[in-house]
Order: structure tokens, then C-alpha cells, then sequence
């Protein structure tokens, strides 16, 4: 299977993904079984790389419950700043960690949290998604979820860094990810191969995490039925 023919299914499966009626981590699941079904080299290269990760504790050291979460100034997607300050002064905030547009998880992670944005909203809250791509990109995601939340360009994983979320992607994954069209240093601008470790933090106006989901299997995120309910405690 040629990488353009790979992308080609692997979109319409994106998109059959979408429009389920399910939640968000059965829809998530489905589309994991679609590659597994696929492409079994590529899903046994991610299930080698998602156990080094683990065995390596990545993420762990991430701020939990009760923690005060570091603050950011990042570019938006039009190219403002956007401070957690700022955001906290007007109530809670929901920060995303997101691999970019070209990710399938992360563009139904995206939708799932566009479709939600009026309850966040009606909860005192606000959603900001953080990715380590340029504006170009970050514009296209927030496009593809019809979002109107802002996307903030993290480069070079700056603050994914100082979150302890960024993991370096090494040989065998980097060669897959290029081989099935994804290369990613065009998106980051950069060739560090450097992703985040998608977590998701409820953050309450006091700047402290309320609630958070940090995993390095890229395919699991956050229920946003969770997310829902951390902003009405």
C-alpha cells in the first residue's frame, strides 16, 4: 500500500469516525481497530514505542490534582498571545495537549471538544488546544473541528517541556510516520521530531489542576463526559 493510498483510507476512516454515535473514546477505539486492520506493522510499531514510554514513566511527572499549573504565553492561531493568566481571570480553562492537524485522534479529539464548547462555556469555563506546529497548521485543525476555542502554537515544545509531557520520536516510528506521509518537521518547523504526550488539564481559576488525564498511548484521551464534570465541581 502506497503512503498516498494508506492516508487516502485512513481519512475516511477519520471521517466514519466523526459522525459515529458513540463517545468520544469508542470512537477513538474504532479507529485504532481501522489501522491495527490496516496496517498491523504500523500498530505494532506504536504498541513498542507506547510501552517504552510507559516502561520510561513519560508524563508522570506532569502536574496532578492540587498542583498549580505553569503558565504560558503562547501565539494563537492568528498570531496573538494568549496568556493562562488572562484565561484564568475570566474563569477556568481547559488546556489540550494535541500531536497536530495531521493526527486522526487528535483531529476527533478536537471535534469532540467543539462539540462541548457551549457546555464549557455554560460551566465558567474556556477550552485552549496547545500544539508544537505553525500557525499555518494550527489554523487548519481548528478548521477541520469547527472550533472557535484558540489553538496555540507551542514550538519546539517549550512549554510541553517544562510540563514534562514532550517525548522524542525515535528511528522505528519516525521512519512509519514518513512512510505513511506524515512528516512532521514541515508542520513544527523544525527537525527535532519532538511530539507532546496529548494530556488534557482542568484547570480551576485559582490556577491549580482540578482534574487530569495524561497517557503516552497517543490513542486514549480525556472523555469529555469527565471533562464536564471536573468544571461543575
Amino acid at each position: 500500500m502506497t503512503a498516498s493510498s494508506f492516508a487516502q483510507i485512513l481519512e475516511a476512516c477519520t471521517e466514519q469516525c466523526r459522525t459515529m454515535d458513540a463517545p468520544l473514546p469508542d470512537r477513538l477505539r474504532t479507529f485504532a481497530d481501522d489501522v491495527q486492520r490496516l496496517s498491523p506493522p504500523f500498530a505494532e510499531i506504536v504498541e513498542r514505542m507506547i510501552e517504552r514510554l510507559n516502561q520510561s514513566e513519560a508524563g508522570q511527572l506532569a502536574p496532578s490534582a492540587g498542583d498549580p499549573m505553569p503558565s504560558f504565553v503562547l501565539p494563537d492561531q492568528d498570531g496573538h498571545l494568549v496568556s493562562l493568566d488572562k484565561l484564568l481571570a475570566n474563569g477556568q480553562v481547559v488546556v489540550a495537549f494535541h500531536r497536530g492537524h495531521w493526527c486522526p485522534y487528535c483531529r476527533l479529539n478536537a471535534d469532540a471538544l467543539s462539540r462541548i464548547e457551549p457546555e464549557v462555556k455554560e460551566a465558567g469555563g474556556q477550552i485552549v488546544v496547545v500544539t508544537p506546529e505553525l500557525s499555518a497548521f494550527t489554523n487548519e485543525l481548528r478548521s477541520d473541528a469547527k472550533a472557535t476555542f484558540p489553538i496555540l502554537s507551542d514550538i519546539d515544545n517549550g512549554y510541553a517541556l517544562e510540563m514534562g509531557l514532550a517525548i522524542k520520536i525515535l528511528d522505528e516510528k519516525r521512519e512509519a510516520m514518513i512512510a505513511a506521509g506524515w512528516d512532521i518537521s514541515r508542520y513544527a518547523g523544525n527537525k527535532s521530531w519532538t511530539l507532546p504526550i496529548p494530556g488534557t488539564f482542568v484547570v480551576g481559576p485559582d490556577g491549580r489542576v482540578k482534574a487530569r488525564f495524561v497517557d503516552p498511548d497517543y490513542r486514549k484521551r480525556m472523555d469529555v463526559v469527565d471533562i464536564l464534570a471536573a468544571l461543575k465541581r
